[in-house]
């Protein structure tokens, strides 16, 4: 099952040009249904065999989300159940099994939280926070003000090489999910953090000959990571005794829910933020809906 698992995940990198990121959590997903195949055997006093892939079965499949029930949230379970069912739908594909076990397997209901997202003034004294001109300081200013000023996935952000930005034209070239190519604008705020911070690593007016060379690097003069970002901002958030705890993906939530409260189209934030689908992007609305509905009842006279 392993063999097959692998074979799996290296389609989803080279056919469907998934990202490296999604291929690592669907080969922790399946690997995380293998391992429990495998303690189901021990317990059974069963061989090692049982986690054969024609042993799988609806019931197995029931019993494994039983278990995952008591440790996860249901989106959780619910992302680990379709990783199963693209798994074997992959399997019945290549004439390995005959059915997919996980097809009849109903999806755990998930609620529908509101997106975490700072309010204007945190998201304002956030960034005024940044102090300093070390070239770290300068770094760290000048990714907090793109990420807010063009909701990016922070992934996308860390990808992001010099010549992707236009500094002229103010707009930004990004490889979103399933290798997408999008442009975005960019605020002059996160432009000027941005080439000040260039200027400072050397680059000068050489932002449109450079190949390759990644826009923010980290202390090694390598490509930063996302993990590196999500920790300086966790810094951060602690340094200035913020009450809500933000992560990167939060500033992309609090850019959607700003933009829809200021008034922009649903389908314009949709493409800013790249959703494949506009129901994606419709939960932002929830926000300032919510948001709407407090300004009415703090506003309206016969309320």
């Amino acid at each position: 099952m392993k063999k097959l698992i692998e074979t799996f995940i290296e389609t989803l990198s080279a056919e469907k040009g998934f990202s490296p990121h999604t291929c690592r959590a669907y080969r922790n997903d399946l690997e995380g249904f293998y391992a429990y195949l495998g303690e189901a055997a021990k317990g059974k006093r069963q061989s090692k065999t049982r986690a054969n892939i024609h042993d799988v079965d609806g019931l197995v499949i029931r019993s494994y989300l039983g278990f995952l029930h008591k440790k996860n949230q249901k989106t959780t379970i619910a992302r680990k159940l379709s990783a199963l069912r693209s798994f074997f739908r992959f399997l019945v594909k290549k004439g390995v099994i005959g059915k997919n076990p996980a097809e009849t397997v109903l999806t755990p209901k998930r609620g529908c939280p509101a997106p975490q997202y700072l309010p204007v003034d945190d998201m304002f004294r956030l960034l005024d926070g940044l102090k300093g001109d070390s070239i770290l300081a300068l770094r760290n200013r000048a990714i907090l003000e793109t990420l807010y000023s063009t909701g990016l996935r922070v992934g996308e952000l860390v990808g992001m090489d010099v010549q992707d930005v236009d500094f002229d034209r103010g707009l930004a070239r990004v490889l979103g999910k399933g290798n997408k190519e999008r442009v975005v604008p960019v605020g002059k705020k996160a432009l000027s953090c941005t080439r000040i911070y260039l200027d400072r690593r050397g680059m000068g007016g050489r932002t449109h000959d450079v190949n390759g060379e990644p826009l923010f690097l980290n202390n090694r003069k390598g490509r930063l990571t996302a993990r590196s970002v999500a920790r300086l901002l966790e810094k951060l958030v602690l340094q200035l005794g913020l009450m809500r705890p933000i992560t990167p993906h939060g500033l992309r939530h609090t850019f959607a829910t700003h933009m829809l409260d200021a008034g922009a189209d649903l389908r314009e934030v949709q493409e800013l933020l790249g959703h494949a689908s506009i129901t994606t992007t419709q939960r932002y609305t929830h926000v300032s809906i919510d948001r709407l509905m407090e300004v009415y009842d703090k506003a309206h006279p016969r309320r």
